[in-house]
């Protein structure tokens, strides 16, 4: 099967114009070799790509015959991601919110004053 087909019949992308984007961007490889759409992928192959800040590694367990739900991904596919990865996108996420939560508007010119001075601290050392 298609490295395009697989990722998108194991649902990690919503499309497969989005994979082959994807991989005409070389962030799709296939045992370590950068991956074309139309790469062959067999079972026991190992596909890593970066998606969503996270860089994920696929064990191609079997061959779906179309797209599966998601209740029946896990048997085409083992996750081998690092726990890692998965910790640094919540600390990631919440260092965003700490600041400034979504929809709270424009900063204040009370925090541009802050930001202004947190640069001339840290340009001073």
């Amino acid at each position: 099967m298609r490295v395009d087909k697989y990722l998108w019949a194991v649902r990690y992308y919503k499309t497969r114009n989005m994979v082959t984007e994807a991989c005409k961007k070389n962030q799709i490889t296939v045992n370590g070799n950068v991956a074309k759409p139309s790469k062959e992928v067999f079972p026991g192959d190992t596909v890593t790509f970066r998606r969503d800040q996270i860089t994920r590694i696929l064990k191609v367990l079997d061959i779906p015959p179309s797209r599966v739900g998601a209740k029946l991904v896990d048997m085409y596919r083992k996750d081998e991601t690092p726990a890692e990865s998965f910790e640094h996108l919540e600390l990631l996420k919440l260092s965003k919110d700490h600041y400034r939560r979504t929809g709270d508007g424009r900063p204040t010119k009370k925090d541009r004053r802050d930001l202004d001075d947190y640069h001339e601290t840290d340009s001073e050392d």
